[in-house]
């Protein structure tokens, strides 16, 4: 398999999902400005959007979209316990949480990095983004996880846009379970390995 990213952008998702399935996967860097493939290649005959990440199966099919894919992932590998089994309600709650991640998080981010957007409506975007991440934090708890005591995609999804806070003048320090939430998450041993590939630390 192949996943065509970007370093620290939402495609960092399923790079995590990946290594905590234990599952092979060669990387693809992607720069999502030029659409173009690292050492050459055009990224738009790969995915028309141009967006990471784009996952290369082994019969050359591509899935796309963050939370589809960390899905099949996860369903690839039952035992490493990412999303609970189809079909029952705890699934239904897990692409619940993928869902609002998806719309609500990672989505409210765009308007901030569009230069087009005046002041005022980006500081009204800012003020979305923060009380959806309070809804999250309050959601959150005292589990050590979205799902309670195990670690799931949606886990690998969150962590991700925490990664962002920064660059729009948010702070995890705000929400105390998001701050010691991040942490926990930055600790797993296949979360370094994902960010170490992707050169986000050392």
């Amino acid at each position: 398999m192949k996943l065509y990213f970007s370093p620290g952008v939402c495609s960092l998702s399923p790079h995590i999902c990946l290594r905590e399935a234990s599952m092979p996967v060669d990387l693809v860097k992607v720069d999502i400005k030029a659409h173009t493939l690292d050492g050459g290649g055009d990224y738009l005959k790969i995915n028309p959007n141009g967006y990471v990440p784009v996952l290369e199966l082994d019969n050359g099919e591509r899935l796309t979209e963050g939370p589809a894919i960390v899905q099949y992932i996860a369903d690839q590998k039952p035992a490493a316990k990412l999303a609970p089994p189809a079909g029952t309600v705890e699934r239904a709650r897990l692409q619940s949480l993928l869902g609002f991640i998806g719309t609500e998080l990672h989505k409210g981010y765009s308007p901030l990095f569009n230069p087009a957007a005046n002041e005022e409506f980006k500081a009204w975007q800012k003020q979305r983004l923060t009380d959806r991440y309070t809804w999250i934090a309050e959601r959150l708890g005292n589990k050590q996880y979205l799902m309670g005591e195990q670690f799931t995609v949606a886990d690998a999804y969150l962590f991700t846009t925490l990664g962002w806070m920064g660059f729009v003048g948010l702070t995890v320090d705000t929400w105390p379970a998001l701050k010691t939430y991040r942490e926990r998450i930055a600790a797993r041993p296949k979360v370094q390995e994902a960010m170490r590939a992707e050169g986000l630390i050392k």
